[in-house]
């Protein structure tokens, strides 16, 4: 029994660690997008966005009203984005996206965990050059030809629709996403949206395996660690 309940345990602990993460990750995105616009998710279309997504992320409600409701008071803590690029075990690259309140301690412990896998901060540019930034738009769906007419007639400058094994994707420069987005709705009432993000992609992908695999895989740990990260983009095609 006692060994059982210490595997619980550690499950447990696992767990509340791994959901303080996300609460903490979408309190500062929820409280970035609030402060930027109003702090109204139906008068502030970011808001809308990131509360959407902390929703199907399963974040707790009162999480995100705190979020809120602590951008609308005056005061509070003043979060910057911080972008940060870098060269990985076996010549992989990688864009951290960080929000911070303390510039200095974020690039020490991103530096740090670049530092402990044999891997380097690049300059700025260096990296990011070899990913497209995109508006990614995906849900289950086969009929291609009225996601393009829906685009079209919204004036939608969308660089490419997908369609594969059930699923329509929409690739749209990053400007046009709350567009293609309130095209897609009024095309296809009802419609469930299982990616809605802007995000980089890589123009190539890259395999590892052996220790540069293993070295690859603790770095991206000792960055998800980081209260500071928010978001880690890579060109690494991992196993499974």
């Amino acid at each position: 029994m006692g060994r059982i309940f210490e595997k619980r345990k550690e499950s447990i602990f696992k767990t509340a660690a791994q959901k303080s993460k996300l609460y903490s990750k979408y309190g500062r995105q929820l409280y970035m997008a609030a402060k930027a616009g109003v702090p109204d998710p139906d008068a502030n279309p970011t808001l809308r966005s990131i509360v959407e997504r902390a929703k199907r992320d399963n974040v707790a409600s009162h999480v995100i009203e705190k979020a809120i409701q602590k951008a609308a008071g005056a005061g509070g803590e003043d979060f910057q984005a911080a972008r940060y690029e870098g060269f990985g075990p076996g010549g992989s690259l990688l864009i951290v996206e960080c929000l911070t309140d303390n510039g200095t301690r974020t690039i020490s412990d991103v530096r740090s965990c670049f530092y402990k896998t044999n891997s380097k901060l690049a300059a700025s540019g260096s990296v990011v050059m070899s990913f497209d930034h995109l508006a990614v738009l995906s849900f289950r769906g086969d009929d291609e030809e009225k996601v393009i007419e829906a685009m079209f007639a919204a004036d939608v400058a969308v660089d490419e629709v997908e369609c594969s094994e059930g699923t329509v994707t929409i690739f749209a420069p990053p400007a046009e996403f709350y567009k293609a987005k309130t095209a897609l709705l009024e095309a296809f009432p009802g419609l469930e949206l299982e990616i809605q993000e802007i995000r980089f992609l890589p123009h190539s992908s890259k395999g590892l395996d052996g220790d540069d695999l293993a070295a690859f895989e603790k770095l991206l740990a000792l960055l998800h660690d980081s209260d500071d990260v928010q978001e880690i983009y890579h060109n690494v095609e991992l196993p499974g």
